[in-house]
């Protein structure tokens, strides 16, 4: 009798590691990242222009999907979302979003980046950069 004890345990163990894989095959890769942008020590972002682009292996080195936006300098968070190129949809995701935050002469001030989680929003700190 103990042995089929046994035999029921694989047959269930193997059994929901099976329907585990399966419903992790089926769940959709998002189409974009929703990006949340503060600046170091709660203070407001400084005025400039923010870059945000996706970096890692899916977007390749060019940097793949990029936005732009212009901060004011009253602003203490901003939030873009940036759309993952179409050979990242179905691939893995982009293993970091960066954000650079540059004077209009192209000096940067500050630069932060995080690792993108899947289904998550990714949240960046700003950190001044110091020549």
């Amino acid at each position: 009798m103990k042995r089929l004890a046994h035999r029921r345990t694989i047959l269930l163990a193997a059994a929901t590691a099976a329907i585990a894989a399966t419903a992790g095959a089926d769940m959709p890769h998002p189409t974009q990242i929703e990006v949340a942008i503060a600046y170091e020590g709660g203070g407001t972002i400084p005025k400039g222009e923010l870059v945000v682009y996706l970096d890692g292996a899916a977007s390749g080195p060019s940097g793949g999907a990029r936005i732009n936006a212009q901060s004011d300098g009253g602003s203490r968070q901003m939030n873009v979302l940036i759309a993952l190129p179409p050979s990242a949809t179905g691939g893995p995701l982009p293993r970091q979003v960066v954000a650079r935050l540059q004077r209009t002469d192209g000096w940067l001030i500050a630069r932060g980046s995080t690792q993108v989680q899947a289904g998550a929003p990714a949240t960046i700190t700003l950190h001044t950069v110091m020549y």
